[in-house]
C-alpha cells in the first residue's frame, strides 16, 4: 500500500490536528502515513515517498506562513511528475482570501508536475466534530485514489 508523507505547518495546532486526522484516515484505509512538521523535514524528503499531502494555515491576506517558506522554495528543485498529491489547511473566512496558502501549495505541486488526486481540504479554524470525520475521509479517499491511479 502507498507510503504517504503528510507534511504540515501549524501555529495554533489547528492544521496539526487536521494532519493527524488525515493520517489516521490513511491508516484506516491500509496506507502508511508518515506525519512531519515542515520544520522537521525538507522538501527533498518527498522523493522518498510515492505520495504527498501538504498542509498549512493561511497567514495574513492569503499568504504562506513563514515556517513553510523554505520548504515551499525547496520544492522548486523537485520533479514531482511521478508523485500523487493533494493539499489541505486551515483558514479564516473573515479574510478576503480564504485558505490562500492551500491554493498556493496546490499550485506549486501542479507546477512541479505532481498529479493532484482530489480537491483541497479547507477547514475554518480547527475541525469541528463533523469535520474531524471529513478529515479522516480525506485521508481514506486519498489512499483509494492512489490505488486507483497506480
Amino acid at each position: 500500500m502507498a507510503k504517504v508523507l503528510v507534511a504540515y505547518a501549524s501555529l495554533t495546532g489547528n492544521t496539526e490536528e487536521i494532519a493527524e486526522l488525515i493520517a489516521e484516515g490513511i491508516r484506516q484505509a491500509g496506507g502508511d502515513a508518515v506525519l512531519k512538521s515542515v520544520t522537521d523535514c525538507n522538501a527533498d524528503e518527498i522523493k522518498s515517498y510515492e505520495s504527498v499531502l501538504l498542509g498549512a494555515y493561511t497567514w495574513g491576506d492569503g499568504e504562506l506562513p513563514d515556517e513553510f517558506l523554505d520548504f515551499y522554495e525547496e520544492m522548486d528543485e523537485l520533479d514531482l511528475s511521478a508523485h500523487k498529491a493533494a493539499a489541505f489547511g486551515s483558514g479564516d473566512t473573515g479574510y478576503e482570501i480564504y485558505c490562500g496558502a492551500v491554493n498556493l501549495i496546490e499550485e506549486k505541486l501542479k507546477e512541479r508536475g505532481a498529479t493532484i488526486l482530489q480537491e483541497s481540504l479547507k477547514i475554518e479554524y480547527g475541525p469541528s466534530a463533523p469535520e474531524k470525520e471529513t478529515c479522516r475521509q480525506f485521508g481514506r479517499q486519498f489512499i483509494e485514489a492512489c490505488t486507483a491511479v497506480s
